[in-house]
């Protein structure tokens, strides 16, 4: 009952915006700044010279510092235009980033799919086997890949242990497709299918595919979260901000696959693509429940944002509109919840005044 009063908090006074699948608009002409693989080097920029209000910004960071927020960094056009750590970080720290990880994961997946390694419309029974959930077959093979990205497998997020992928907490609450759920077990498996389709371990697969091709070599999972830095995290929206782009080599060739990873995925929450929050949608769904709220994630936030979110307000934010990256890791702002907070909009009342959009 405190989480649905949270929520209602949070999400009742948001404002209402158009919710479309269009294509993300076309990049900007100019060459981005991609930072070397190796080593610290980044360039970077000041706020006065793109436009921004420098004192606002700083505002912005003073108000993330209270709120334990331990890295903050801002990029424009790949380049950093305002880092700064608390709590004895360094660039160097590396944290757990929680849920923020599915995007990730997400994009992963792309390219296993690009490469022919999985086809996200197969069942997940085609990868993991019969029997890998607790349904009668016939319901059990309804689920798809494509139910495992956009929450909707239809399996019942009210067990008592939501990380368990054993069969026996795997059980039907709706067929696949029918019912959007926040599942944390259901999203586990599909790191577990990618390593059955691949033959590889899920870890040395996003090294190949990822983290060794953008700078991030240092970056691991552990019992399916995500470690890395506050700046691989910013490496790692750069290239999502660039559509699968790093440098001049296109990564994720299947821009299908990305404009579907980046829009509404399915028509029971507005709000989530393929592992990735979006805001600017008319209504929105968070996890354990399933209230459809009137609003937007974040109405203070650009409308095109999009976003990887994770429990104690991990965030990686992506919004096109201003060719920019913002990534903030550290605990709970306020209330310990999964995903979206109340956090986000705050912030980015205060990153609106600086950003002047």
């Amino acid at each position: 009952m405190k989480y649905l009063i949270l929520l209602t908090a949070i999400f009742t006074f948001g404002a209402c915006s158009k919710n479309d699948n269009t294509p993300i608009d076309p990049l900007p002409s100019t060459a981005y700044y991609f930072p070397p693989l190796t080593g610290d080097s980044w360039e970077t920029k000041t706020a006065a010279s793109i436009g921004w209000d420098e004192v606002k910004l700083q505002e912005a960071f003073d108000y993330a510092a209270t709120k334990q927020t331990y890295g903050l960094i801002v990029l424009h056009h790949g380049k950093i235009v305002k880092e700064q750590y608390w709590n004895s970080w360094t660039k160097d720290t590396k944290y757990y980033i929680a849920s923020a990880g599915k995007s990730v994961s997400a994009y992963v997946a792309g390219i296993a799919q690009q490469e022919g390694t999985i086809d996200i419309n197969n069942k997940v029974s085609q990868y993991l086997g019969t029997g890998w959930t607790s349904l009668p077959l016939a319901k059990e093979n309804l689920i798809t890949v494509k139910h495992q990205l956009s929450m909707t497998s239809g399996l019942d997020d009210g067990v008592a242990d939501p990380d368990c992928t054993t069969p026996s907490c795997l059980i039907y609450k709706a067929d696949a497709g029918s019912r959007w759920a926040y599942h944390n077990g259901v999203y586990h498996l599909m790191h577990d299918v990618i390593a059955a389709a691949s033959g590889k371990t899920w870890n040395t697969y996003c090294k190949e595919k990822l983290f060794d091709k953008i700078g991030m070599p240092g970056s691991f999972w552990l019992n399916h979260i995500m470690w890395c830095t506050t700046r691989e995290a910013a490496r790692f929206g750069s290239l999502t901000l660039r559509k699968g782009e790093w440098n001049g080599v296109q990564l994720l060739t299947d821009q299908s696959y990305y404009n579907a990873m980046v829009n509404t995925s399915q028509n029971l929450n507005l709000s989530y693509g393929y592992l990735w929050w979006l805001n600017g949608k008319a209504t929105c769904m968070v996890p354990q429940s399933q209230i459809v709220f009137p609003t937007s994630l974040a109405p203070n936030a650009p409308a095109d944002m999009f976003m990887a979110l994770g429990k104690d307000d991990k965030k990686i934010y992506v919004i096109p509109s201003l060719d920019a990256v913002v990534v903030r890791l550290g605990d709970d702002a306020g209330s310990s919840v999964l995903g979206p907070s109340s956090f986000d909009n705050d912030l980015w009342a205060k990153l609106k005044l600086a950003m002047k959009y």
